[in-house]
């Protein structure tokens, strides 16, 4: 099997433990040399903070594991394409390639709306490839917002 879609299945795996929780099901993997070496899902509604973002959760998971905040020789592997926050913390620990799966054209920050990944200004740019199982990512993503709707909608009746 690709390694890539691999490491994306394993992203979508840790997508899947987010939404069980009722989390926005988004999930990150950060690999170095084929090898995992930190995860993270969104955890947001969990732990009542707005930086919970299943990226920011697989680069501190990283960073622990390897000593360093420096993942210069690092990718990170995403259900969702990373947002503005996200891309900066992917700029800060200088992560050399993002591949993520569903674009995100309300909030998307490496490619969508905008692209910190390429913005010359900033010390460090990185690779970005763009639909590494965006339907399955996207199809995850959907079915839970249509499931939030009829449980709002439910409520509201």
């Amino acid at each position: 099997m690709d390694p890539h879609v691999s490491f994306m299945r394993e992203a979508l795996e840790l997508a899947r433990e987010a939404e069980k929780l009722g989390e926005v099901p988004v999930g990150a993997v950060v690999v170095r040399n084929g090898e995992i070496v930190g995860r993270g899902h969104n955890t947001r509604e969990t732990e009542k903070s707005a930086t919970r973002h299943a990226e920011i959760v697989a680069i501190e998971d990283a960073c622990r594991n390897l000593g360093t905040w420096r993942l210069a020789d690092c990718e990170l592997y995403v259900t969702l394409e990373p947002c503005i926050m996200c891309a900066g913390a992917l700029h800060q620990a200088r992560i050399r390639h993002v591949y993520f799966g569903a674009l995100d054209p309300k909030a998307g920050a490496c490619g969508s709306l905008y692209s910190v990944h390429l913005d010359a200004r900033l010390n460090h740019r990185f690779e970005v490839t763009e639909n590494l199982l965006a339907a399955e990512s996207r199809d995850l993503l959907q079915g839970f917002f249509r499931s939030r709707r009829k449980t709002t909608r439910h409520l509201d009746a």
